[in-house]
C-alpha cells in the first residue's frame, strides 16, 4: 500500500511540475512577444531618430568649430558636447539602421506636428517648422572667425540655444502617447544631460558679461 501511495503521490506531483513547466512556457512566451513588440518601429520613434541625429550632427559641427585659442573649461566642455552627441547619434542612426530605415526625414519634424505627411515620403517645403534651435550658416561662419573671448561668448549663446530646441523636441518624445518606452527613456535622458549643460554654459556666459540669445 505504501509503494502504490508514493506511486500515486509521484504521479501527481510529475502531473503538477508539467502544469507548472507549461504555465511558466506560455507566461515566458507571452512576455518575450510584448518585449519584441515594444520594440517594433513606431512614427514618433522614427521621427524623433532623424531628426535628432540630425539636430545632433549640428552640435557636433559647433563644437567642432569653435577654436582652440579660448579658455580650457570652454574647450572641453566642447570636446565632451562633441563625444556626447556623436555617440546618441550613433546609436539613434543604428537603431534606425537595424529596421532598414533611412537616417534622415522627407519632412523633419511632422511627428512632433502629426496630421502632416508619412515620414520619407515627400520633401521638406519652405513652410515646414523648422527644427528649433539650430543655428544659421551665417552665425557658424562668425563662430569659426571668431577667436578668444568673442568666441567663447558666441559658442555658449548658440549651444544654449541649441540644447534648448533640442529638449523642446526630446520633452515632446518624453510626453507623446504613441511613442515606445525605449524612445521615452532617451528622451528623458537627453532632457536631464542637456538641462544640466545649460545650466553650467549659462553660468559661464554670465561670468563673461553676456546673455543666453531669445529663443528661435
Amino acid at each position: 500500500m505504501t509503494g502504490r501511495l508514493a506511486t500515486v503521490a509521484c504521479a501527481v506531483g510529475l502531473a503538477l511540475l508539467l502544469v507548472a513547466l507549461g504555465v511558466f512556457a506560455g507566461v515566458a512566451w507571452e512576455s518575450r512577444r510584448a518585449d519584441q513588440g515594444s520594440h517594433e518601429p513606431r512614427p514618433v520613434d522614427i521621427g524623433f531618430a532623424q531628426d535628432m541625429g540630425v539636430h545632433h550632427d549640428q552640435a557636433i559641427l559647433i563644437a567642432r568649430t569653435l577654436g582652440t585659442d579660448v579658455a580650457p573649461e570652454i574647450r572641453g566642455l566642447a570636446d565632451r558636447i562633441a563625444a556626447a552627441q556623436s555617440a546618441e547619434a550613433a546609436t539613434l542612426r543604428g537603431w534606425l539602421d537595424w529596421f532598414g530605415l533611412p537616417p534622415t526625414s522627407g519632412v523633419p519634424m511632422s511627428w512632433m506636428h502629426p496630421g502632416g505627411h508619412d515620414h520619407g515620403t515627400t520633401t521638406a517645403s519652405s513652410d515646414e517648422p523648422p527644427m528649433p534651435g539650430l543655428a544659421s550658416t551665417d552665425e557658424i561662419g562668425r563662430l569659426a572667425e571668431a577667436h578668444g573671448a568673442a568666441a567663447e561668448v558666441l559658442f555658449l549663446q548658440l549651444m544654449i540655444r541649441h540644447h534648448r530646441g533640442g529638449i523642446e523636441m526630446a520633452t515632446a518624445a518624453q510626453n507623446s502617447d504613441l511613442a515606445s518606452p525605449a524612445t521615452k527613456r532617451l528622451a528623458l535622458a537627453m532632457i536631464s544631460d542637456q538641462g544640466d549643460e545649460i545650466g553650467q554654459m549659462t553660468l559661464l556666459l554670465r561670468a563673461r558679461g553676456a546673455a543666453p540669445l531669445p529663443a528661435r
